[in-house]
Order: C-alpha cells, then sequence, then structure tokens
C-alpha cells in the first residue's frame, strides 16, 4: 500500500501542485485537502500517513506569514493535529508551511499553543528567490536520513524567513541535534553572509526538526528540484540527482518500514 499523504491547502497556498508531484514521484499517493474539508469533518487527518504543508501565501500572509492559518489549525483542528503527531506520524512544512509549524507551536516542542521560535522579515528588507546552497546537518530528523554532511542546492522564495529564537531555545535545539538545514557557501561552511545566508536566520539555521525527527520544517523549497532539469545548472554537469527528491523519499521509506 502506498502512503497516504494530504497535502494541506487553503486560500493562497500556491505549491500544492508541486509538493504533490514531489510525493508521487517519491511512491505517496496523495489527496489535495482543502483546511475547511477537515473543519466539517468531510476528511480526516486519522486517515493519512503523511501530512505537508505547502508553501504559498495562506490568507495573503496578513498580519505575519501563515498566521491566520497557525490560529485556524489551532482553534478548529488542534487535537486532531496534536493526535496525529503523537501517533508517530510524519509531518513536513515547506516555507509558508514552517511559518504555520512554528506558529501553531508544533515545532519546536511538537505542543500545540506552546510557541518558542519564529520567522521574522528577511534582514534584506525584500522578498529573497533565488538558488541556494543548504548543508545538511547530522541530526534526528527522519526526512534527511543518509544525507547527513551533504551540501545541497535548493531555492528558496519568501519575504519572512529569518530563523529567531531566544537564547535558552536555540542552544537546546543546538543541543539536541534539531538543526536539520543551515545555508551554507558552496564549500558547505555555513555562514551568516548574504546572499548565501538570505535572510539573516540565527546560526544560519534553515530547517529545524522536532525532538522525534517526525516534524520537519524548512525554508527552501526541495519540491521545486525534483528533477535535475529543473536546476538552472543542469546543462554545465556536476548535477546527478535532484537534491529535494531524497527528502520525500525517506518520508514514504520511514511509512513504508512502519
Amino acid at each position: 500500500m502506498k502512503p497516504r499523504v494530504c497535502i494541506l491547502r487553503t486560500d493562497g497556498t500556491n505549491c500544492d501542485m508541486e509538493t504533490r508531484h514531489a510525493f508521487q514521484m517519491a511512491g505517496a499517493q496523495c489527496s489535495m485537502v482543502h483546511v475547511n474539508q477537515l473543519r466539517s469533518g468531510e476528511d480526516k487527518l486519522s486517515d493519512y500517513q503523511i501530512i505537508a504543508l505547502p508553501g504559498g501565501f495562506s490568507y495573503g500572509d496578513d498580519v505575519h506569514s501563515g498566521k491566520i492559518l497557525a490560529v485556524e489549525l489551532t482553534s478548529f483542528l488542534k487535537e486532531g493535529l496534536q493526535e496525529f503527531v503523537d501517533s508517530g506520524k510524519p509531518v513536513i512544512g515547506i516555507c509558508n508551511g514552517f511559518q504555520v509549524l512554528v506558529r501553531t507551536g508544533l515545532l519546536p516542542e511538537r505542543k500545540m499553543g506552546d510557541i518558542r521560535c519564529t520567522l521574522m522579515n528577511n534582514d534584506s528588507g525584500r522578498f529573497e528567490c533565488r538558488w541556494i546552497n543548504l548543508r545538511v546537518e547530522e541530526s534526528r530528523c527522519i526526512f534527511t536520513r543518509g544525507m547527513s554532511g551533504q551540501t545541497i542546492s535548493i531555492q528558496v522564495a519568501h519575504g519572512e524567513g529569518k530563523f529567531y529564537a531566544g537564547r535558552e531555545q536555540l542552544e537546546q535545539l543546538e543541543k539536541d541535534d534539531r538543526v536539520v538545514f543551515r545555508y551554507s557557501t558552496g564549500d558547505g561552511a555555513s555562514t551568516m553572509e548574504y546572499p548565501y545566508n538570505p535572510n539573516g536566520s540565527l546560526n544560519a539555521i534553515a530547517g529545524i526538526c522536532d525532538s522525534t525527527g517526525l516534524v520537519l520544517g524548512l525554508m527552501p523549497h526541495p519540491e521545486r528540484f525534483v528533477s535535475v532539469y529543473q536546476h538552472p545548472n543542469w546543462r554545465r554537469g556536476g548535477i546527478d540527482y535532484p537534491h529535494g527528491l531524497p527528502l520525500f523519499k525517506n518520508a514514504v521509506d520511514y511509512c513504508l518500514g512502519m
């Protein structure tokens, strides 16, 4: 049986089709599920093995990026989401989805309503859309199994991507090996230098996971690099596999092994 993936969408979501395509390439069965279908009971999270919160501009990113959707999930789907996470099923939030996860509290401490970090306006003061390098850190994240130590090329496209947390929370993330990705130079050295670090994220953090490694949030878009032909330099050689696809395959493989 192919693992079933809930691609959660709402008004303003615009990376749902790409996320579905990525999971389908990885061997999953995907459904595009509007948040209203969950609120009405027409669809249920318990019917799925993976939840994906794709990128975009949910509700126009009014107030803050991802804030309104996060409030909606916390207000109306809190128990179902918490039960999904507590049952040991993977969740991934990409870009706007990452913003939603930190504003629900599912990241970093996997507890709905417990907000410990945020994603702020880019230091550049503008929307950043570019290909960047990411160093894959040694972590407990199931989405990056077998990838630690690699430097991969992925696209970013966001206006509020600066990862920020208080000193104690930041130290805890580092101590617990929950930093999954860091912005880096081409040789894999993490950096705060612009434009390698496109938003000024503390400790060059581009993605984090929860304590189980099953909930992942990242600002870059792995679903935009699931074919070598999507990379701008594919004609020049050196790109022998699509760097984003392994994240989706790892999640599918994890579910198949459950």
